[in-house]
């Protein structure tokens, strides 16, 4: 059961496209060593979620193997999504508590997203004046290597 599940509420829109390669409905039981193969993953990383409250219930198998579906890979992938922008884990695991709370906590949901959305902006900002500095750089010793190149010959 997948957090999305546990409430009954719809999936997020926010997931990714499902990836290709994945099973029907019905059929998509994966064992922990295919999510890793599928997400990258570490086996070590996907326990950790389920402790932490990120993946709040994974189904098991009969042996008491954790199964993963189609559903879970998709949170994982929406997850992996937020670990990109920078979120910290603990509004991580924020967000997977409201979705599990249901539909009342789209404006909190909201809220924290619009947050991080500015967070990864800024990042954005810094990044590009970053990338100016280089190319500054770049283009400091390149034409400083061409000077040189042009006083040897």
């Amino acid at each position: 059961m997948t957090v999305m599940e546990t409430t009954g509420t719809r999936t997020d829109s926010c997931a990714a496209p499902r990836q290709t390669g994945r099973r029907p409905e019905g059929q998509d039981s994966y064992t922990i060593s295919e999510v890793v193969a599928i997400t990258g993953l570490t086996a070590h990383t996907l326990r950790w979620y389920e402790r932490i409250g990120l993946m709040p219930h994974i189904d098991r198998s009969h042996t008491g193997q954790r199964r993963y579906s189609n559903r879970d890979l998709d949170w994982l992938d929406l997850v992996g999504k937020l670990r990109l922008t920078g979120m910290p884990v603990a509004d991580m695991v924020r967000y997977a508590d409201l979705v599990r709370e249901g539909d009342h906590t789209y404006g909190d949901r909201f809220e924290l997203l619009k947050a991080t959305r500015q967070d990864v902006l800024a990042r954005i900002a810094e990044l590009q004046d970053t990338l100016a500095f280089l190319d500054r750089k770049i283009s400091f010793y390149a034409d400083a290597g061409r000077a040189l190149a042009s006083e040897r010959s």
